[in-house]
């Protein structure tokens, strides 16, 4: 979600939040670590496209974690892209969950190799549908240097959210995370680019597309704070939901995290 991803000037923050004590560690199972997250947003955007129609969004997130690098997720939001796509109403779903599991290993300082499987879920009504399944398995692998990262997505399912016969898909992700100094603030940058494989069914290049993303992000005690501007170069033709509007294009997004 993992998108997943998304200001209020440092003064509010301060009154805002106040001088609280450190969080308390996160609890461990064994040598399993337990983490997550909560986040509100004035939207969900997932590889530059909007998931919620430019509506609000409630996330959160569970994370287990091995000191050995083996983790494994679930993450869950509320979502209204697969119902916005149909006008007569033959499917609909509201939510989003996501399992997804790797290993990351350290293998050189600041390196780190990541590789593993994501589950894209959306339990919802598709009794008039049905040939369409907007559940999607992708593997990856990414590899980061210090602040920057880059990962390769590959869809091993047939389908590609909703998109049939599209094993093979892909999505490219480079990500880079500019701190400055000690201040909390960190400067995202981002590139992404969406190929949809041919399959059996011809030419797709329409459906392909590219997203870029600048935004800050202010980190103080447990909270994240975020804003950015987004804008996926989708056409019209494929990415105009039922009300005559297009999910990509710019955006501006902001959303506040609390970890645990």
């Amino acid at each position: 979600m993992r998108t997943m991803i998304l200001l209020l000037a440092s003064a509010w923050l301060g009154g805002a939040l106040g001088a609280q004590p450190p969080p308390p560690p996160p609890p461990h199972f064994g040598d399993v670590t337990f983490n997550g997250s909560t986040t509100l947003g004035s939207q969900y955007i997932f590889r530059g496209l909007t998931q919620t129609d430019g509506k609000p969004t409630v996330q959160a997130e569970l994370d287990l974690v091995h000191p050995a690098g083996f983790y494994a997720s679930l993450a869950l939001s509320n979502i209204s892209w697969i119902t916005d796509q149909f006008s007569a109403g033959p499917a609909s779903a509201c939510v989003e969950v996501d399992l997804f599991g790797g290993y990351k290993w350290g293998f050189a300082k600041d390196w780190t190799l990541d590789v593993g499987l994501y589950r894209y879920l959306y339990p919802g009504n598709y009794n008039t549908l049905a040939n369409y399944h907007p559940d999607t398995t992708e593997g990856y692998l990414g590899i980061s240097y210090k602040w920057l990262s880059f990962k390769y997505s590959r869809v091993l399912s047939e389908e590609n959210f909703g998109i049939a016969d599209a094993r093979c898909s892909s999505y490219l992700d480079l990500n880079l995370g500019i701190p400055l100094s000690d201040s909390g603030w960190t400067v995202l940058l981002h590139g992404g680019k969406t190929t949809f494989s041919s399959g059996h069914t011809g030419n797709r290049d329409s459906l392909n597309y590219t997203d870029y993303k600048v935004g800050v992000m202010k980190e103080r005690k447990s909270y994240t704070l975020a804003l950015s501007a987004t804008h996926a170069d989708t056409k019209d033709q494929g990415y105009n939901n039922a009300m005559g509007r297009n999910i990509g294009k710019g955006r501006m997004t902001l959303t506040i995290a609390k970890s645990f």
